[in-house]
């Protein structure tokens, strides 16, 4: 039987280049994002616009892609989520909900729906958090507070749920190449200053993160659960040699 993977966000750069791994892998994709005119071309078998912020949008979603292609997804890849780069000082309170409603509450939704769906199956669901949930950086305090919760979750998840055969592990990126970083990358000194800031050096694309992504949904992370793995270069990790 061939498998079904959702993956939510997928009008944007990481989980565009998702669907389109795992559909080359031959897994039917269900594409799901807020946005249909942002899904057209993105390589899956469903398109499906839905709004996983909310319980009822999550539900929609899980609901649209077992209508559709006859089978709860046992594979869930959350990629929803946004940025805020500001000082709490200067982080007014309407900007801090809606990080945490676009990261968090999105993630816990998702998670909640999928796990639902699934009545009791095995599967393997992978989240997307952030370097500044591992390190501090500054002027990151709210993004960073959300991210810091999408890997909490993931760690309790994937304890409550073991002996359901479910694995919950998530990614953690430094700057990627996206739709999201469009705007301070297309400065030439803005993206030399932000590659130099990994051991490994530049700026990474997003198909390098969907790869670490697409490895956790498969058989070779068969082992792995409660995981973050950092897909940064090294930058939270590694201090290179300074010559």
């Amino acid at each position: 039987m061939t498998a079904i993977a959702l993956i939510t966000g997928a009008g944007g750069g990481i989980g565009r280049a998702l669907a389109e791994q795992l559909t080359a892998q031959g897994i039917q994709v269900a594409a799901v994002g807020r946005d249909a005119g942002r899904l057209v071309d993105v390589d899956a078998a469903v398109r499906i616009a839905a709004d996983t912020t909310t319980p009822e949008g999550a539900a929609l979603a899980l609901a649209h892609c077992q209508e559709a292609l006859g089978a709860a997804p046992t594979l869930l890849a959350h990629c929803v989520g946004s940025t805020l780069i500001a000082a709490l000082h200067r982080t007014r309170a309407d900007a801090y909900r809606e990080v945490m409603r676009v990261n968090l509450d999105s993630a816990v939704f998702m998670l909640q729906a999928w796990i639902g769906a699934l009545q009791g199956g095995p599967g393997a669901a992978v989240f997307v958090s952030s370097v500044v949930a591992r390190i501090g950086v500054a002027n990151h305090e709210a993004i960073a507070a959300a991210k810091g919760g999408v890997e909490a979750l993931v760690r309790s998840a994937a304890a409550t749920y073991a002996s359901q055969g479910l694995r919950i592990n998530a990614v953690a990126p430094g700057m990627t190449e996206t739709p999201m970083t469009a705007g301070m990358l297309k400065v030439p000194a803005m993206r030399e200053g932000a590659g130099r800031q990994y051991p490994l050096g530049g700026v990474q694309t997003a198909g390098q993160v969907a790869d670490v992504m697409a490895w956790l949904l498969g058989d070779g992370a068969a082992r792995l659960t409660g995981q973050v793995i950092a897909v940064d270069g090294g930058f939270t990790t590694v201090r290179p040699l300074v010559r």
